[in-house]
């Protein structure tokens, strides 16, 4: 039997042994973490701790959860129950061959056709997995946030559209956000997105400056040839490595906006977002970092929207 998970390597392991009956693992908390998600292995199958009934829900299944003393789950959880009301659209997009799904949301107080727009990759996912349209709900009625909109994309063949694609940074801006404008009309637009979805959203914006007014980049999967040879096998890998590489390299921006960038603590990528908050700055970008003490989770992306979402609304507006 093994330990499956993502803080420290190996992954997965380390394994349990056999002792006196019983199988015991001695794992060390990891510096940086006040919570981790984990799998049990047995004969290369993995599944969540029987004995552990705290779970985190994920895309590909749910996780067990330790939560060690100092985590702290966000107060707005408790503060509104339900998920905030939305509207299902299907966008016809042609450079995707493909129909997309969009979920369309709006504040309880109703927007007006000024106000801003959230563009969010992984959207639904956003929403299932890390309370996004709760949270947009709480930062409303507690005055937080103005009025809004938000397009909850959901994307298609995420591995490819979302590593630094041309093809794709196209089609969101030149079918996918003048569709969604004619059914949600807005004012200044920010977009979002975690992991691969952070990079195809700064991948957007830095071929389309104009298509943003401010983002939010939540462990961005910023990968680099000198650094991340562990990510090599994945398809698009130089596609990213070369985009990433022209940020780093770059010189001043065509069009700096505010960009908020969180990052798990204990994240293997978290040198790579430490090292694209410090290019952006040096490109004259209204730019910072937070670090949350979680890995590259639903539930770290969750805890980091307070306070940083309202506070890069408040920038951009």
């Amino acid at each position: 039997m093994v330990l499956g998970q993502e803080l420290v390597r190996p992954r997965p392991g380390p394994a349990f042994e056999w002792q006196d009956g019983v199988w015991r693992l001695t794992f060390p908390r990891p510096a940086a973490a006040d919570r981790m998600e984990y799998l049990l292995g047995i004969d290369g199958a993995f599944a969540p701790d029987p004995a552990n009934p705290l779970r985190a829900g994920g895309p590909f299944g749910d996780k067990s959860v330790v939560e060690w003393p100092g985590y702290r789950r966000p107060e707005w959880l408790d503060t509104i129950a339900d998920a905030g009301p939305v509207e299902e659209l299907e966008l016809r997009c042609r450079r995707l061959i493909a129909r997309v799904r969009v979920l369309l949301y709006a504040t309880p107080e109703p927007p007006g056709a000024e106000a801003p727009l959230l563009v969010v990759h992984d959207g639904p996912e956003y929403a299932e997995y890390a309370g996004l349209t709760r949270f947009l709900d709480a930062m409303s009625w507690e005055e937080r946030i103005p009025p809004l909109r938000a397009a909850l994309v959901q994307p298609v063949d995420r591995n490819e559209t979302y590593s630094a694609s041309a093809l794709y940074a196209g089609a969101l801006v030149r079918e996918l956000l003048p569709q969604i404008a004619r059914q949600a009309p807005h004012g200044l637009r920010v977009g979002m997105g975690a992991s691969l979805g952070a990079l195809a959203m700064l991948h957007a914006h830095r071929r389309h400056p104009k298509s943003f007014d401010g983002l939010l980049l939540q462990s961005g999967s910023f990968f680099q040839q000198r650094f991340d040879k562990q990510e090599s096998t994945f398809p698009r890998y130089r596609r990213i490595t070369r985009f990433v590489g022209s940020v780093l390299r770059g010189a001043a921006a065509e069009r700096a906006i505010p960009i908020a960038i969180t990052c798990g603590a204990a994240e293997e990528n978290r040198a790579n977002n430490e090292a694209v908050a410090e290019a952006l700055s040096a490109q004259a970008y209204p730019v910072w970092l937070a670090e949350i003490r979680d890995g590259h989770t639903w539930t770290c992306w969750r805890d980091s929207l307070d306070p940083h979402l309202p506070a890069l609304i408040e920038a951009v507006t």
